[in-house]
């Protein structure tokens, strides 16, 4: 008993001691910890994708539907009354159908922004195709249109000379575009992938080369259309302005509808691909607000960039009489629309416009 009395003491001095060494060991620790702030964290982009879920589908199929709609109809009328006859004619018809070909792939679009992909790499790697094969022959085709209306109004004399010529002219031209889209869209057969479930275009891809990528896009998709169209329609306006001709005005208001219809899908959503692409090129962003803006920017300039293929038949077909009366024909004949609705719709503007039909013949037809 005596030993064990003499043990106590030492035995509560011993663990007093551990306690001491284990909140001295405690305390150095978090002394020396390391900074973690010195390494990047992961930017959490959940709220993007929960956005993306309900608006990409949504507009998708908005789009699609007139899409479809307006650019059948136009198809439609060019056949069914045999209307080309004119340059613009062709390149009409043939926006129509790069158009037309862009909203059949809509759905496939919706579809990879709402669930995971399952349609494999193939139908992946036609989905990024189409989208670029349509959006590069279409703005080939309007910067077309614009130099034809140019030859036809500040060039009037010259363009009536090779009138007979045109329309075959028209048609190996549309040729070409279309050979010149597929060549641009290499990029998007190339290097449009499955990654992570999702058809995405710059999977496994250097970030030199989708700067390149992107920056093509940039020139070839919308500067050079830019300039070409904002010179042509300019001497237009400015050829207009120096006629005396009662529908100058009207004319004038059309090709500020076809510019002003060009700026406001193109222009935001290059904006933020020009935004994009520097980031890239810079090597990426450590801000994690910035780059989940650039996501909600993208997302939304980019459907807003989509609206072209259901606003160029209203822009560029549906604004002339006669194409209008045309149409409104093609429904008649086809039930969709009765008599009394096709004379109300029709006579009461034709005596009007038919001593000229300057609003869809070469003249003044934007």
């Amino acid at each position: 008993i005596s030993d064990f009395q003499f043990l106590l003491p030492v035995l509560f001095v011993w663990i007093l001691n551990i306690k001491n060494i284990s909140t001295t060991a405690y305390y150095d620790y978090t002394d020396h910890s390391m900074d973690y702030s010195e390494y990047a964290t992961q930017c959490v982009k959940q709220s993007n994708r929960e956005f993306r879920l309900w608006f990409m589908p949504t507009f998708y199929s908005i789009i699609c539907f007139l899409g479809l709609v307006g650019n059948i109809l136009v198809i439609l009328t060019f056949f069914y009354f045999k209307r080309l006859k004119t340059m613009t004619d062709v390149y009409l018809l043939n926006l129509s159908f790069a158009d037309l070909l862009f909203a059949l792939s809509l759905p496939f679009w919706a579809a990879n922004s709402m669930t995971e992909w399952v349609l494999g790499l193939a139908v992946c790697k036609m989905m990024h195709t189409i989208y670029k094969v349509s959006f590069y022959s279409s703005m080939l085709l309007l910067s077309c249109i614009s130099v034809d209306r140019y030859f036809a109004i500040a060039k009037a004399v010259s363009a009536h000379r090779h009138r007979s010529q045109a329309v075959f002219f028209s048609k190996v031209s549309s040729a070409i575009i279309w050979v010149m889209a597929m060549i641009f869209s290499v990029p998007e057969m190339t290097y449009a992938a499955v990654n992570n479930k999702t058809c995405s275009l710059y999977t496994g891809t250097s970030d030199q080369l989708r700067v390149s990528i992107q920056i093509s896009q940039i020139v070839l998709g919308f500067a050079i259309p830019l300039l070409i169209m904002g010179f042509c329609y300019s001497i237009i306006v400015y050829t207009l302005c120096q006629a005396r001709n009662f529908e100058r005005n009207k004319a004038i208001k059309v090709i500020f509808a076809v510019v002003a219809v060009f700026l406001f899908c193109q222009v935001p959503y290059n904006i933020v691909l020009f935004m994009t692409t520097a980031d890239a090129a810079g090597g990426g962003s450590t801000d994690c607000n910035y780059d989940n803006n650039l996501l909600y920017a993208n997302d939304v300039t980019q459907c807003v960039a989509f609206l072209r293929c259901c606003l160029n038949p209203f822009v560029y077909a549906f604004v002339g009489v006669k194409f209008r009366n045309d149409l409104l024909k093609l429904l008649k004949d086809w039930g969709c629309m009765s008599q009394e609705m096709f004379f109300r719709y029709t006579c009461g503007k034709r005596r009007s416009s038919a001593p000229t039909d300057t609003e869809t013949t070469t003249t003044f037809s934007p």
